[in-house]
């Protein structure tokens, strides 16, 4: 957003972390610094930050006790006071969670600065049916805490329009203030440039990105207590989330079309866990490939025969209210979709697109039929399914940097402020 903020004639100061981290979730890529236009102001905190993960007690003493993560504390403090220092002469503060505790940051920086700030949540935090809590209690506190923090914003982004009408639902105090869906997307420059076919006569499924199996299991195997004490949302299955099920189904068509086994690979690209591993161990159809960087994710999404989108599972009628990032990337890749999702956006997305082939995310047999059809259509050579143009240029990131620009300049024409 910050590259093609730039050419809208936005001059972005970034306030950020020090880069390198030890999370999971958030791996490190450094070619994607490559991107960033050389005159973007860039800050980062440099202090050594605690351990994002805290310690077993702590760590339960936090879930249980609503103590505040060192870490989150950590950030708000250094981001405060970089942010401070940096701003000079600004006219309005935009924050990109997660983490959500940057709301912290952009409230108290809006309030001493005296400018206004714009919440960009990324998933919809304490709305968030993926968001697990020890308790319903629980649940309400962060709930109070987030209309808390975005009350005091000038504006509301969110990913989905599911989740801007959760949020108006959940909080309607909030409808008086601008509210948008303004999605996720993908860079129209990491597919320009020409692919190299394979050659090696293989149909390639691909996953990228992270998989939930060992929460999944989590969450089943607790899933009595998380009934009684209304942690998590009634019916929430994270399991699906994962390769479980579609390897299951790998199985069956191998069962059923033993040829199939000479031809189908499943590559899994991104950071695995041993429980992630377990499930793959043994397939001859599955490669694993490990963290990949952007580029390389890009590249494999591009030469796939097929792309294996998973999500949770929600029960019949209930609609999720995120869609994962990689969903629009998946569609400029144009390669065809195997997507097993629930009810939302990302559903209607992709059949609006009309290149997938959508079932519920724990329906194997479903699952087992659809890889069987891609593959027949492989061995005929036909020509894949190719998404709807238009509703792919929907999700490119100068479109949607355009549809955050007009979201600035609301906040800024009712505030009084002239855009930098």
């Amino acid at each position: 957003m910050v590259r093609y903020l730039d050419e809208l004639g936005y001059d972005p100061i970034v306030v950020t972390g020090g880069g390198a981290t030890s999370d999971r979730w958030a791996p490190e890529d450094a070619t994607l610094a490559s991107e960033v236009p050389s005159g973007v102001e860039v800050h980062r905190v440099r202090d050594p930050a605690p351990p994002e993960t805290s310690s077993r007690w702590r760590g339960r003493a936090e879930r249980w006790l609503g103590l505040p993560p060192a870490w989150a504390t950590w950030w708000i403090e250094r981001s405060i006071r970089l942010g401070r220092e940096a701003a000079r002469e600004i006219d309005l503060i935009y924050v990109w969670m997660q983490p959500y505790a940057s709301a912290e940051a952009g409230v108290a920086l809006s309030r001493e600065l005296g400018k206004p700030w714009v919440a960009d949540l990324g998933d919809p935090w304490a709305l968030d049916e993926m968001m697990v809590y020890p308790s319903a209690l629980h649940r309400r506190r962060d709930l109070r805490r987030m209309g808390a923090s975005l009350e005091t914003a000038a504006a509301i982004v969110m990913s989905t329009p599911e989740a801007a009408r959760r949020l108006v639902q959940a909080f309607p105090r909030l409808a008086a203030k601008p509210v948008v869906a303004i999605p996720n997307g993908f860079d129209a420059s990491d597919f320009a440039s020409a692919v190299t076919p394979r050659d090696d006569g293989k149909f390639r499924l691909v996953h990228t990105g992270y998989l939930h199996t060992e929460l999944g299991r989590q969450l089943r195997q607790t899933r009595a207590v998380r009934r009684l004490l209304r942690g998590a949302v009634p019916g929430l299955d994270i399991l699906t989330r994962s390769h479980v099920f579609v390897m299951e189904a790998i199985e069956r068509l191998f069962a059923r079309d033993p040829g199939a086994a000479e031809l189908l690979e499943f590559h899994l690209a991104g950071v695995l866990t041993d429980a992630d591993r377990e499930v793959a161990e043994g397939s001859p159809a599955v490669r694993l490939l490990g963290y990949k960087t952007h580029a390389e994710s890009i590249a494999l999404t591009r030469t796939a025969d097929l792309l294996f989108l998973p999500m949770q599972n929600l029960p019949p009628g209930m609609r999720a209210t995120i869609v994962p990032g990689k969903t629009y990337e998946y569609l400029a890749s144009g390669t065809p979709i195997l997507a097993a999702v629930p009810e939302g956006d990302a559903r209607d997305i992709l059949a609006e697109a009309g290149n997938a082939t959508l079932c519920r995310p724990d329906d194997v047999e479903s699952l087992t039929e659809a890889l069987a059809t891609h593959l027949e259509r492989f061995r005929a050579d036909a020509d894949p399914p190719r998404p709807d143009p238009e509703v792919v240029a929907r999700f490119e990131y100068r479109h949607l940097a355009g549809r955050l620009a007009e979201v600035f300049e609301s906040v800024l024409d009712r505030t009084g402020a002239a855009a930098g």
